[in-house]
């Protein structure tokens, strides 16, 4: 009878930590949920069987994947660009990443000392996307995938879209949207005239 599947122990105590972050994570795409949850489950010591009935996929679904992660770690769990072992990045380069989405992305506006609105470089975006957080890092020396950097962003919980709003400024010549008037104007009451004859022949 042949031995059955499991997936072979972490690299690391960081890599097992991001697998199942990732697993039990709530806002991460559902593919990268469920492979991240077969390989924790295989930890664990269920076996591809059990690992099928617990996630509700095929069996040999729970087989490829860890397959792929025994072949290529976490960044084979994303998607087929993954196969094969990339670069790892050390925990400094990770941190480095994570602080990168709490400054301004460099082509946002900013106050300078002067009062004035300055970009940092104007032909770069103004707000934060993968592309330009992994060009920003690679900037900076790490040697990193955009794959990579969805990865991280997503076992730290860190959210790289923010909101952007049009409404307020620090510019004293922005002038703020007036109160919306209300949907519903008023009726006024129609006031009724009596139409009752006059006695003008009196």
């Amino acid at each position: 009878m042949p031995k059955s599947l499991i997936a072979r122990p972490p690299a690391d105590g960081e890599e097992e930590r991001v697998v199942r972050r990732l697993a039990a994570a709530r806002r991460a795409p559902k593919d990268m949920i469920v492979r991240a949850g077969i390989v924790a489950a295989s930890w664990d010591g269920l076996t591809p069987t059990e690992i099928s009935a617990r996630i509700g996929c095929h069996y040999e679904t729970v087989r490829r994947w860890i397959n792929r992660f025994n072949e290529g770690g976490v960044d084979a769990l994303d998607d087929a660009k993954g196969r094969g072992r990339k670069h790892r990045i050390s925990q400094d380069e990770r941190s480095r990443i994570i602080g990168l989405v709490k400054l301004a992305p460099p082509g946002r506006p900013v106050i300078t000392s002067g009062g004035e609105m300055q970009a940092v470089d104007q032909d770069k975006p103004g707000v934060w996307t993968l592309d330009t957080l992994t060009h920003t890092a690679r900037d900076l020396g790490i040697d990193v995938h955009r794959s990579q950097v969805r990865r991280i962003l997503l076992a730290e919980g860190v959210r790289w879209r923010r909101p952007r709003s049009w409404t307020t400024s620090k510019d004293p010549d922005f002038a703020p949207k007036e109160r919306r008037s209300s949907p519903c104007t008023p009726i006024r009451p129609t006031v009724r005239r009596s139409c009752a004859p006059t006695n003008s022949g009196r």
